[in-house]
């Protein structure tokens, strides 16, 4: 690992102790994991065309969307890739959390490329079956919780913190485990669903980071912790440099997803992302501030539930088209106006997860 070797050079070298410090590890992992993806992204995409690995459109889709048959998909793995090289570079990889951020990241990222895979190499418009795809997300966020649980490193382990108050934290035992698996699968779905127009989803994601990074980094730190009455998690510090990846990975993923899109991340892309937003809440104890500042991934996944349950009882739909993106762009909003005004409401959110800290 490259910070391990600078960490010990620093001992020469004073100027190298800049290295020691999170907030700047941190920086030069988003820096890091930008550069990696543009410079990687068009090659990439020339391959997926190459493998026609494209996106298949949805026949009930909104009209617009028929140009966008033929983009390459999968290009989630440009995201993936980014990621683990900034924080194999710049990551401390003695912190047990990086490696359970790293498994979410990896392992919510496999079965989404196997999603991927059968769709479009395939032919197969369903893709992996929902019972083993939703399975294969249940194992691996058992797998997490489990371990979360288990882990010897962390005394507040099973520990529920509400926001708005100081100190409203709740043991909720081992039912902590199954709450983990429904907050990693619920995120990691809910930006699956998102990912409808392009670069909403990433941006989404790149808004979300930025608030848990902030987050983290006061969770992991004594002083601030104590001065802001949130709950001291020794140790998770650390995944405030995952956060500077993956907000690096996310910018510059956005240069070639914004529209008109180049690429599309497919479930690749927002089951890996979305399962690491997840896994992030539930080690950091910010499982119900992750509802706010993901709020738009909520939403959407709101309104795909409401509209299923409403055709089904009623026969009649509430929305003309789920997730809520494709209502909006049915009434003749243009897409980047939607794409716009989700990300508006998805800073304000993000802000007011931020002010909880305060409001307390």
């Amino acid at each position: 690992m490259l910070y391990e070797f600078f960490y010990y050079l620093s001992q020469y070298i004073s100027p190298l102790n800049v290295f020691r410090y999170i907030t700047f590890r941190t920086s030069v992992a988003a820096i890091t994991a930008l550069v990696v993806t543009v410079m990687i992204a068009p090659y990439v995409i020339r391959w997926l065309k190459k493998i026609s690995m494209t996106q298949q459109i949805r026949d009930d889709g909104p009209k617009t969307h028929y140009a966008k048959a033929g983009t390459p998909t999968m290009g989630g793995i440009i995201i993936i890739a980014a990621i683990t090289v900034s924080m194999v570079m710049w990551g401390n990889f003695k912190s047990v959390y990086v490696w359970v951020m790293m498994t979410a990241l990896l392992g919510f990222g496999a079965i989404g490329f196997l999603d991927d895979y059968l769709k479009a190499v395939k032919k197969n418009p369903q893709g992996l079956k929902a019972k083993y795809k939703f399975g294969a997300q249940l194992l691996l966020s058992l797998i997490i919780g489990v371990f979360l649980y288990n882990n010897p490193n962390d005394p507040n382990t099973s520990y529920l913190s509400v926001p708005f108050f100081k100190k409203w934290f709740f043991d909720i035992g081992l039912f902590y485990i199954p709450f983990s698996i429904l907050v990693i699968v619920g995120s990691s779905n809910a930006v699956n669903l998102t990912d409808g127009i392009d670069g909403l989803a990433i941006g989404l994601i790149a808004i979300a980071t930025m608030a848990n990074g902030a987050l983290v980094y006061i969770s992991g730190h004594a002083q601030f912790a104590k001065y802001l009455q949130v709950l001291y998690l020794p140790g998770t510090g650390e995944l405030t440099v995952f956060c500077g990846a993956m907000l690096g990975a996310a910018l510059g993923f956005l240069w070639y997803n914004a529209y008109p899109a180049e690429v599309f991340m497919g479930d690749v892309g927002s089951l890996s992302l979305g399962g690491s937003l997840g896994t992030l809440a539930v080690v950091t104890k910010h499982e119900i501030v992750l509802a706010v500042v993901g709020g738009v991934f909520v939403i959407e996944t709101i309104s795909v539930v409401l509209q299923v349950a409403s055709y089904k009882l009623t026969g009649k739909r509430i929305f003309l088209m789920a997730p809520l993106h494709h209502h909006f762009e049915l009434k003749g909003w243009p897409e980047p106006k939607v794409i716009a005004r989700f990300w508006i409401a998805g800073i304000i959110l993000a802000l007011f997860s931020l002010a909880t800290l305060k409001l307390r």
